[in-house]
């Protein structure tokens, strides 16, 4: 039996995880990971923030990726609206949705994590098991893709080099920008904006992560480890974009000003932010595949589906996809002594992470969406809708586990 040729496009988080998963799974796969970036490029001190779920934190540990990283657990989640226009009446209760890990029995509802310190212990895992491999598994960094073409029974992959594989799996992208428009099947430019960065907090509360509903956008707190006994947050702060710099809700602030602005956005219970760091700004849209396969090409991740920030799902969503397919072709390998029957493992794989993907791309787009709708009294409706589910335990739960744990 010819083995199973495997290219993985993509040594991100949900690439490594795929990778690290086909070479495991797979004893008889040859399996090589791309990436454009240089292996002795060091991403241990990306400082960007990832949010991860329980479940995801559940994967990366039968992956043995959890170990020994510095994360800072999520402990509870306060998700409310900004004081509307008309008031929620009193009798309904507060326009808010608070969780903590306690009411549904969890050790933590998820984990705040640097990229870094992710994606470098996962690379560092990769490059040990190519080392005691190296006939069949391959790493091909510094080698971006340029091109991929269908072939009768696999992909051409060109990167420098044309090689054939039986499959090509794309998990690089994640950035909102016309080449993701042009690539998606379904494509939304929110005109909103994220400003992301690092607040240090007084008064704050350790592992509290916090969603404030704004009349301009969602504002998010995502708990980090505390330095010098402060409390830290990750910033994600999120703007209509302006027709011009001179309308830039954000941009033409002064440290001070956004200090002061950061204030009033978030409820005072939150402790009082005393320092901001400085911001980037990140344009914000949907660019999503109507379905992860075609023919022998699988887009997973931010590659199938780039989301809004408002839910914080992205990357559990990818790493469920990656788990998924891995699964689906470890499976195909051991009904068949043949030959791996590939066309049914990939159509399978996208029927069953269907629901999954749907459910989280339609519940993100509608509620970004909701902040460019100029209507009133809908800042009203979508307090009274979080007071009405706080006061609903049992479909608050659901809830919460079907984002902490999905579809899998």
């Amino acid at each position: 039996m010819k083995p199973l040729r495997i290219a993985v496009i993509g040594a991100g988080p949900v690439g490594l995880a795929l990778a690290l998963l086909a070479a495991r799974q797979l004893p008889a796969a040859q399996v090589s990971l791309f990436d454009a970036r240089r292996a002795d490029q060091d991403v241990a001190g990306d400082p960007r923030t990832l949010a991860l779920s329980l479940g995801s934190v559940q994967l990366l540990e039968r992956l043995s990726a959890w170990n020994g990283v510095q994360a800072e657990p999520i402990r509870a989640i306060w998700v409310s609206q900004q004081a509307p226009v008309l008031a929620v009446p009193a009798f309904i209760g507060r326009p808010e949705v608070r969780l903590s890990a306690s009411d549904l029995a969890l050790p933590m509802l998820g984990a705040v994590i640097a990229y870094g310190a992710l994606v470098a212990p996962m690379q560092r895992a990769w490059e040990s098991l190519t080392a005691a491999e190296p006939t069949r598994l391959t790493s091909r960094f510094g080698m971006p893709v340029t091109a991929l073409k269908d072939l009768d029974d696999g992909v051409e992959v060109d990167a420098g080099v044309v090689e054939g594989f039986d499959v090509a799996v794309i998990a690089e992208g994640g950035v909102f920008g016309d080449r993701g428009r042009q690539l998606a099947d379904l494509a939304s430019d929110y005109r909103q904006d994220a400003w992301v960065g690092t607040v240090s907090i007084e008064g704050g509360r350790r592992g509290l992560a916090v969603e404030r509903f704004t009349r301009n956008g969602p504002a998010a707190l995502l708990p980090l480890p505390c330095q010098d006994g402060s409390t830290r947050a990750a910033l994600v702060w999120c703007v209509p974009r302006p027709l011009d710099d001179e309308h830039d809700l954000v941009r033409g602030l002064d440290d001070a000003q956004r200090l002061a602005v950061l204030n009033t956005v978030f409820d005072p219970d939150v402790g009082r932010i005393t320092e901001v760091s400085p911001l980037k700004c990140f344009a914000l849209g949907l660019a999503a595949q109507k379905s992860l396969v075609r023919g022998r090409q699988v887009r997973i991740g931010n590659a199938a589906q780039t989301l809004h920030p408002v839910a914080g799902q992205g990357l559990n969503l990818g790493l469920r996809d990656a788990f998924a397919l891995a699964a689906a072709l470890r499976d195909a390998s051991d009904r068949s002594r043949v030959s791996p029957d590939l066309d049914a493992a990939l159509s399978r794989v996208a029927w069953q992470r269907a629901p999954d993907r749907w459910a989280l791309i339609a519940a993100t787009d509608f509620l970004a969406r909701s902040f460019t709708w100029s209507a009133p009294g809908i800042d009203t409706l979508r307090g009274v809708g979080l007071a009405l589910l706080d006061r609903l335990p049992v479909a608050k739960h659901v809830l919460a586990r079907q984002m902490i744990f999905g579809n899998r």
